[in-house]
């Protein structure tokens, strides 16, 4: 295993300071990202996706663990700093210049399966995870998601029905992955600190419900949290059948979405699919 300088010493020399319009914030504790690393199993030999490396932290305790990573990067000013680290694992690290909202990246991988391993920029944190999480196929080409996000976004995607936090993310989840919040970081680990917590989140592909359109499972989400202050049959009003496929479901149109299980969700889609077919 190659010695390698203190990340700080490789900002310092490279003149790298996190941009706040790219949503950056950097880790440096070796120990915090060989932990991250290590959350998806074994990387020894395997596939690995990472958005967003910066100045390579969380690279490196990838490329320990033993992957090959492939690391999309938008900041130019991060290339050089990446390039050396690609130098120090000979055919371990792959360095894409370019934005991954973007990309394909089933194509970028050729098509094999992948892990994806990120500390998320949070301005596109959200955004990738509702592209990783979407698409009629299933299972997906990643083999698991492990992602970085503010806490307060952590906890929406794994939140159970009836709270506050319980949204459309929670259910996009959870409807046919497992998802859990592995692991919380303070923010006193990043530089520069973020003024929120941050949390790891792990998700694994499950078996997917039959009969149920992701898209459809999507505008009825969509429709019912973005008016999730009114009942049911005025936020899926929207949605042709939606109020009748509830009454016909035995679902009480007064309800609010927060209330609806993510099986009830599926039971309405798979309803509206149907209809649809």
């Amino acid at each position: 295993m190659p010695e390698l300088p203190p990340l700080r010493e490789i900002i310092a020399r490279h003149g790298l300071s996190a941009s706040k319009s790219l949503g950056q914030n950097f880790l440096f504790d070796e120990q915090l990202l060989d932990r991250i690393a290590a959350l998806p199993g074994s990387l020894d030999g395997k596939a690995v996706l990472e958005v967003g490396p910066g100045p390579g932290g969380l690279t490196r305790a990838l490329l320990r663990a033993g992957a090959h990573v492939t690391a999309i990067e938008m900041d130019r000013r991060c290339l050089p700093a990446l390039a050396e680290l690609g130098e120090a694992y000979p055919a371990q690290l792959r360095v894409i210049e370019g934005d991954a909202l973007k990309i394909g990246h089933a194509e970028l991988m050729g098509g094999e399966p992948f892990a994806v391993l990120s500390n998320l920029p949070y301005n596109v944190g959200t955004a990738l995870f509702v592209r990783w999480l979407g698409g009629e196929a299933w299972p997906p080409p990643w083999t698991s998601l492990t992602l970085m996000f503010q806490q307060e976004v952590a906890q929406r995607i794994v939140a159970p029905p009836g709270g506050s936090a319980y949204g459309r993310l929670a259910v996009l989840a959870q409807w046919r992955a497992k998802a859990k919040l592995a692991m919380k970081v303070h923010r006193s680990a990043f530089t520069p600190p973020p003024k929120v917590m941050s949390a790891v989140v792990h998700v694994t592909p499950e078996q997917m419900p039959e009969g149920v359109s992701i898209g459809m499972l999507e505008r009825i989400t969509e429709a019912a949290f973005g008016q999730r202050r009114k009942m049911l049959r005025q936020s899926l009003k929207a949605v042709p059948g939606a109020v009748e496929a509830l009454e016909g479901l035995g679902i009480d149109p007064t309800r609010r979405a927060e209330t609806l299980s993510i099986e009830e969700f599926v039971s309405l889609a798979r309803c509206l699919t149907g209809d649809r077919g």
